[in-house]
């Protein structure tokens, strides 16, 4: 499976360099290994992410894409669905199957169709609307729910400053 998933990790990368897509940019960390690509996504217009620029790394299983890949931000973020140390929780991103807990649909999981783009997409989109029932970060999940504009709005802002200012390092 090693050689067909860096074909398909190398043709996603040329399409992604080819025909990039808005909110986001990627490459590889080393030339050398295609299964460590860093992301840079940018906040989205009108959400509180607005004007951050947050590294992020995806590392992919050797069976991708059979298996997903695991992303974690780089760059300081608060938000519900990123967990402190920086890994991302989102449906997309676990495994395929059944959720054990019963809370995820099969369909919402992890499914061998999904690329970079898709993945780079959610992760956006979450960024967007973040889910609060479900948080990788239960302190950020308490703030968006009680007070959104109060410390949890502070709290991303001073992220987004800090982003702008490694941006240019």
């Amino acid at each position: 499976m090693t050689e067909q998933s860096a074909l398909l990790l190398r043709k996603q990368l040329a399409e992604l360099n080819k025909n990039p897509v808005e909110g986001f940019s990627a490459g590889l960390i080393d030339d050398d290994d295609i299964y460590q690509w860093e992301v840079v996504v940018i906040g989205p217009q009108d959400t509180l992410f607005e004007g951050g620029f947050f590294k992020a790394n995806l590392t992919f299983p050797h069976d991708y894409p059979l298996r997903p890949p695991k992303m974690k931000f780089v760059t300081e973020i608060w938000h519900p669905n990123v967990a402190k140390n920086g890994d991302v929780c989102i449906s997309i991103l676990h495994e395929p199957g059944e959720d054990r807990f019963g809370y995820e649909k099969p369909e919402e999981r992890w499914l061998p169709i999904h690329t970079v783009e898709t993945i780079m997409i959610s992760v956006i989109s979450m960024l967007a609307d973040p889910n609060s029932d479900s948080p990788a970060n239960v302190d950020a999940a308490k703030e968006w729910r009680e007070d959104p504009n109060g410390e949890f709005k502070k709290k991303v802002a001073r992220c987004v400053r800090k982003s702008q200012e490694m941006a240019f390092d």
